[in-house]
């Protein structure tokens, strides 16, 4: 839950904005050499010299991306970082630096923000990123968290996209729809709580779901990879809407169709068996489900060999001509529309 009543409270308003911008930043340490200015002065100061900067922003609004009844602070902060750092590596990029804004409601103390700070400074810490800025405002209710991300590319090594051509393999990294059925296990749970609060849950068999829920990471590690392997994917997304509809944004984007083949997807083996237990569908689920921040991407079928035997990487289907339509091709080989069914951030609740 939300907070202990006996831990002692620190009202935010006893520091004042600018004592809590000092308080929640004195452990961000500057690594980057972009980094010529950081937290202290009316903006930060950059220099890339050579290569581009690549930007991007998330908000996180309580109640909508996150639930604090089994979200703990310290992780919602990790989780906020990485969903940033995941847009940065979809741009073929290498993270450098985040700004942290903040709005928050009297009924969070100084301790709970202390407890989300420890989560982005872990992850700026684990990433390589330095925290250079944001701001700090009150909230009518509730938690709003917002990230900017700036990495760092060369011009000859980003990918948009709008890359893809008529032939090119469309690939995944890792495995895809753990990060829902870790939230529906919680969410399930939290029902259970509710009803009975004496019943602490066993998550024991839902380890890996819950971790890539609440904890996730960034493909950090795909650019290296994909620079050893003398790789340029043509096109490139992250996945954190639900594999079908990034598929689509690709296909879209660059005015092609695709073939996306069901028994190519990769999924965890406890994905498949909480699937079972929760009756539902595990295609579906890969395909609707977001949140995983894995990467998806296109190359050219001439690099086929450099990757096919890397475990980090998975061939899904292929991208054809658009007026063939953007299709799943099913285990028993049924051709069906494929549709995009994964999470719309502007859907009515």
């Amino acid at each position: 839950m939300l907070e202990n009543k006996d831990q002692s409270r620190t009202s935010i308003a006893q520091l004042g904005e600018f004592g809590l911008i000092e308080h929640l930043t004195k452990h961000f340490t500057i690594s980057q050499e972009s980094t010529l200015k950081s937290i202290g002065d009316d903006a930060a100061v950059l220099d890339f010299k050579d290569e581009k900067a690549v930007v991007s922003t998330d908000l996180l609004i309580e109640g909508v991306h996150f639930d604090l009844a089994y979200m703990p602070l310290k992780h919602l902060g990790y989780k906020a970082v990485v969903a940033n750092l995941s847009d940065i590596c979809a741009m073929n990029a290498t993270p450098t630096q985040i700004t942290v804004s903040i709005a928050v409601s009297n009924r969070f103390p100084l301790e709970a923000l202390e407890e989300l700070f420890e989560g982005i400074t872990l992850a700026s810490k684990i990433y390589n990123v330095d925290v250079i800025g944001g701001d700090t405002t009150s909230s009518q209710k509730g938690l709003i968290i917002s990230i900017t991300a700036i990495g760092t590319v060369k011009l000859d090594a980003v990918a948009y996209r709008n890359g893809a051509q008529v032939g090119d393999l469309l690939v995944v990294t890792g495995d895809i729809g753990a990060a829902y059925m870790g939230l529906q296990v919680l969410e399930r749970e939290k029902q259970v709580f509710q009803v009975n609060p004496n019943n602490q849950p066993d998550l024991e068999a839902y380890t890996y779901l819950i971790e890539r829920q609440l904890k996730p990471e960034a493909r950090t590690d795909i650019k290296e990879l994909l620079e050893k392997l003398e790789v340029k994917p043509t096109s490139m997304i992250d996945i954190s809407d639900g594999l079908s509809s990034e598929v689509l944004h690709i296909c879209k984007q660059s005015g092609v169709g695709c073939n996306l083949y069901e028994e190519k997807i990769p999924v965890d083996p406890q994905l498949i068996s909480v699937c079972e237990e929760f009756n539902l569908d595990i295609t579906t689920i890969a395909l609707s489900g977001g949140e995983d921040y894995e990467l998806l991407f296109t190359i050219n079928m001439n690099d086929y060999d450099k990757i096919k035997a890397n475990p980090n990487l998975t061939v899904i289907g292929h991208m054809t001509e658009a007026k063939e339509g953007n299709h799943l091709i099913t285990r028993i080989g049924t051709k069906i529309p494929l549709k995009a069914r994964g999470w719309n951030a502007l859907q009515e609740e």
